[in-house]
């Protein structure tokens, strides 16, 4: 049964119904054996009597005969449920009983799905950018010491949070159900897309300067607790809805006041990355809500939980708060930094009126949506 031998004597049973019977010839001068045995797993019967005749048994096909489809390899052929007894079998196989369960938890489609994920997903492939060229770093600039300082700190803090946010997701891809493909996808490009940020923030940070900034014991215990939440939708509301939604006004902000060319492209280029990340843990959520109208109440849990966990922390470091002031000011004097203030306090509104529209999708009423905002923590992420 060498050289695929196989193929053909299984197509031609393939044409017969159990009992009838097949005569085989060949070369080989240990067909006889090689057949037997090949036979004999598939549940025909060789007769050697008069040449090489097989009978396909009744049992022929019985490894199929408990098999079952999953689903369909098209978005429309997404199950409910997703048995971890699949293993990474490929959504729409014909998936052979037996082999060992896959160690996955995320095995049903509400807990994980959006229906624009798989657009999303198109997306981010279509979207991913290279940090060697996407970014003019040559590009002649010199800034006074005060000013490159305030970036280079800005930079220093949104290393750590994207550091943040993508540990969130990497956690999570290894537990969703790979039927759920085009979820495990986008969170594939969401890690891949925070390896970029962090990546061009500290290739900007070090770009004039050799040290970097400092990190607050507040910001960190804040991104502590995102890496801490478990559960995958309360993660979703907590670094996509709240956290990178609020860092979709502070990258546009960053973009808007960048004192040179390199800053404004990489703050241009994560913005965009981060809006998708925010585009899909919202509509993940409304999917949900409107699934289980129950889950506000552990979203709304989640939030104060957090926030109660924060309560004796500074939060936004002050480092961080002066170097933003700086960056809107654009030079240093009274007038420029009593402006640059006033900025950063119009960036905070927006903030806060950015996550409460996003609440407000989510079901949360005008008043709650603004409590619940007002709970976020100060670190921003």
């Amino acid at each position: 049964m060498e050289q695929g031998a196989h193929l053909l004597v299984d197509n031609a049973l393939a044409r017969l119904a159990p009992g009838d019977r097949l005569t085989v010839a060949g070369r080989d001068p240990h067909l006889a054996v090689h057949l037997a045995g090949w036979a004999r797993a598939r549940g025909h019967v060789l007769e050697a009597d008069d040449g090489l005749v097989l009978v396909k048994g009744p049992a022929a096909g019985q490894r199929w005969q408990d098999s079952v489809r999953a689903g369909g390899p098209g978005a429309d052929g997404v199950l409910a449920r997703a048995p971890v007894s699949w293993g990474l079998a490929a959504r729409g196989a014909l998936v052979e009983a037996g082999g060992p369960s896959l160690a996955v938890d995320l095995t049903e489609r509400d807990l994980v799905w959006t229906d624009v994920a798989p657009r999303l997903y198109a997306q981010a492939a279509a979207s991913q950018w290279d940090p060697a060229t996407a970014i003019a770093w040559n590009e002649p600039f010199e800034l006074p010491p005060e000013i490159e300082g305030a970036v280079v700190q800005v930079m220093t803090y949104l290393i750590e949070n994207e550091q943040a946010a993508l540990d969130v997701p990497a956690r999570f891809i290894g537990r969703v159900h790979p039927h759920y493909r085009e979820v495990v996808q986008f969170l594939a490009t969401q890690v891949a897309d925070e390896a970029r940020h962090v990546e061009v923030f500290t290739r900007r940070a070090a770009l004039r300067r050799r040290e970097l900034g400092t990190s607050g014991a507040g910001g960190r215990a804040s991104l502590q607790t995102l890496l801490q939440e478990t559960d995958f939708s309360l993660a979703s509301l907590l670094l996509s809805v709240l956290g990178e939604g609020t860092f979709l006004s502070l990258l546009s902000f960053l973009e808007r006041h960048a004192p040179d060319t390199v800053t404004r492209q990489v703050c241009r280029l994560a913005l965009q990355d981060e809006a998708r990340h925010v585009a899909y843990g919202q509509s993940h959520l409304e999917h949900r809500v409107a699934v289980d109208p129950s889950l506000r109440d552990r979203l709304r849990s989640a939030v104060e939980r957090r926030h109660d966990a924060l309560a004796d922390t500074a939060g936004l470091q002050t480092e961080v708060l002066d170097a933003l002031i700086v960056l809107a000011a654009g030079e240093w004097s009274p007038p420029g930094i009593a402006r640059g203030f006033g900025l950063v306090r119009a960036l905070q509104a927006d903030m806060d009126e950015g996550r409460q529209r996003r609440l407000g999708r989510l079901g949360f009423p005008a008043d709650e949506a603004a409590a619940l905002s007002a709970l976020h923590t100060r670190n921003f992420m």
